[in-house]
């Protein structure tokens, strides 16, 4: 048995007569880590299964040769879906829950489990796919809840044979099902994807203060290039925050100029990554409408690697492979945490990407987005060095050149290194707004004292005159109050809380007596970010309510054209320098180390500063240790209100 993308296969007979315990040892050697939940879940729910799948087989012999399959994780998905049995000519998934009935998301959640395998597993493209919920305390009929039969354990054989049609000639092949290749979009939902993204109807996408076309353009040559030479190619495009370097992936992403120039045949042979979940979270739901949950093109890092990776071995599609915040990589320690693995057998993320594109035949270009002071998790420090050593270390080094803006030529010693200034859009800014918050922010939140305030009131003065407000307020109503008002008549603006995910001193600074008043309360952290950020006020989730505040790492990538931010006491001002001694500590995480707790803390700051288009708003809470930061602020041009 193969177990790579999943916990357990055989067929039917064979399941059915295997002793549970190996069964659940092998899932577990798959799962690696566990939760003692989870270990209690496949005890339980293995023996229900293989007696249903035993009573299949009694009364139809055919069945036997039947496919199990046990904790079977999606294409290019971390999710996992406990069972899928393969069937004549259908695929049945199911979603077991110990309760004694539905709830509402439970359905939902075995239903999107469907819809995706439907869409993105090329042998479900036209077969039945059908989604069973299985609350395994439950007793009754099988019902029906929506496109979902929700089914108890004791009937499971009968649904499952009231569901396997004998109408196609041609039976499931389960090694063809299982086999690393059969991740294949929809050529519709690709389709669907690329009309919603060129038809501009999600603008916020399209919101950028430079001009991509130079940089676009710039790339589609190198792609042109490469598919001629049958060369591999690394592009890094350069630009602070809001230039619109995610705009430049996902045009590449979307375009059709790869599919043309691709040897194999493919729906689609461009993709967009990025190891930022939230970003992630939020472009898939503004791609919703197309279809498939919006996965068409945007994907995560952690992800592709663990399907595409060198312990996988699996050649994808993708002839050009865009990474999102390129040199917030992870360094080797980090991946070997992520994926669970010795860290003598971890590679870092470029040099997983290296062997990626080494791995592709023929061509490859990896575009890498690179930003300036955005590293804040423990790993990413190790910078776009990663890179030029990844490319220097392949054993096929002198395949590759690097294209890149004059800036980083310096980090590529050795290496064929082709400059373009086109490639970064800080001088493709339509106006200097972005450069001087970036600026601003950078000598604001630097570690490196002592700060030239007349230089940052400078800077304010030309932020205010181009049109980026920076207000300081101490009441929190009256920062509330102020967003709503300026916003008041333009529903299709959004603005909401954020703050670092090191304070914990926001809630304890209002007063007893309005702790229960929701505008005077620091609320607790928003969930569901997809509709945080995209929705109006009509929706309960949207961030324009001010009711759920979102830290740097649900920020990092993405924008809002007004920002509260609570500053809180892990970052102070005191005695002319910055002060991180109340701070929530670092940790080491597992075999990554940080290296510079105290640079970390200001990109997080960074981030949190650099998130809106018009207006940066600051709440600076009513304590001690904090009037110093207020009083800095004020003195370097924020306004207060």
């Amino acid at each position: 048995m193969n177990t790579a993308g999943r916990g357990w296969d055989s067929d039917f007979r064979s399941f059915e007569q295997a002793p549970p315990a190996r069964v659940v040892r092998h899932i577990q050697d798959f799962v690696g880590t566990h939760s003692p939940s989870e270990y209690r879940s496949w005890t339980s729910s293995v023996p229900h299964l293989q007696r249903e799948v035993g009573e299949v087989v009694r009364y139809d012999g055919v069945a036997g040769s039947y496919t199990a399959v046990l904790e079977y994780r999606l294409p290019l998905e971390a999710r996992r879906i406990d069972a899928v049995f393969l069937l004549h000519d259908g695929v049945v998934v199911i979603e077991l829950k110990g309760k004694t009935a539905a709830t509402a998301a439970d359905v939902d959640q075995v239903h999107a489990y469907a819809r995706d395998l439907a869409n993105y597993h090329r042998d479900c493209h036209q077969r039945r796919v059908v989604p069973i919920l299985v609350p395994t305390e439950m007793r009754g009929p099988i019902q029906r809840a929506g496109h979902v039969q929700v089914c108890p354990p004791h009937r499971l054989d009968e649904l499952l044979a009231e569901v396997d049609s004998k109408s196609r000639p041609d039976r499931m092949d389960p090694d063809r099902f299982l086999s690393a290749d059969a991740y294949r979009p929809l050529p519709s939902l690709i389709q669907a994807a690329r009309t919603l993204f060129h038809s501009r109807r999600v603008p916020r996408l399209w919101s950028s203060l430079a001009n991509t076309d130079a940089a676009v353009d710039g790339i589609h040559d190198i792609v042109r290039e490469a598919a001629a030479t049958r060369t591999r190619r690394l592009v890094l495009v350069t630009g602070v925050p809001g230039a619109g370097k995610t705009l430049v992936g996902l045009r590449m992403a979307h375009s059709e100029e790869p599919d043309r120039l691709a040897s194999r045949n493919s729906p689609s042979s461009a993709i967009y990554l990025s190891g930022n979940r939230s970003l992630v979270q939020v472009l898939q739901y503004q791609f919703r409408s197309a279809g498939g949950g919006g996965r068409a093109f945007v994907r995560g890092v952690k992800d592709y690697i663990q399907t595409y990776g060198r312990a996988s071995g699996n050649v994808p599609d993708h002839h050009v492979i865009v990474f999102d915040e390129a040199q917030r990589a992870f360094d080797a320690p980090k991946v070997a945490d992520a994926h669970k693995l010795p860290l003598a057998q971890a590679k870092s993320e470029p040099q997983e990407f290296v062997a990626i594109a080494e791995r592709l035949p023929d061509w490859c270009v990896v575009v890498g987005l690179i930003g300036s002071g955005q590293e804040i998790h423990v790993g990413e420090e190790a910078g776009i060095g990663q890179w030029a050593d990844a490319v220097r270390g392949s054993a096929d080094a002198d395949s590759w050149t690097v294209h890149g803006p004059p800036s980083v030529q310096s980090e590529f010693p050795g290496l064929t290194f082709r400059s373009d200034q086109s490639l970064s859009l800080d001088t493709a800014l339509r106006a200097h707004l972005a450069t001087d918050l970036d600026l601003f922010v950078d000598g604001l939140v630097s570690p490196e004292e002592p700060k030239d305030e007349t230089r940052l009131s400078q800077l304010a003065g030309s932020l205010e005159r181009n049109g980026h407000h920076l207000r300081l307020c101490r009441d929190l109503c009256v920062g509330k109050a102020y967003l709503r008002d300026r916003y008041a008549d333009q529903p299709d603006k959004r603005f909401g809380l954020l703050a670092s995910s090191r304070d914990k001193a926001l809630d304890r600074s209002v007063p007893a007596h309005q702790r229960f008043d929701t505008d005077y309360r620091w609320r607790s952290q928003a969930k569901l970010l997809g509709p945080w950020y995209v929705e109006s006020e009509e929706h309960p989730d949207s961030c324009r309510h001010l009711h759920r505040s979102i830290t740097e790492f649900e920020a990092q990538g993405l924008e809002l054209d007004g920002v509260l931010l609570g500053w809180g006491t892990d970052f102070v001002r005191s005695g002319g320098v910055w002060d991180m001694s109340r701070m929530t500590r670092y940790r080491k995480s597992g075999q990554a180390q940080v290296r510079d707790p105290g640079q970390l803390r200001a990109n997080a700051y960074r981030v949190l500063l650099t998130r809106a288009r018009d207006v940066t708003e600051v709440y600076v809470p009513d304590l001690p240790e904090s009037e110093g930061t207020a009083v800095f602020l004020q003195r370097v041009g924020f306004q207060p209100l």
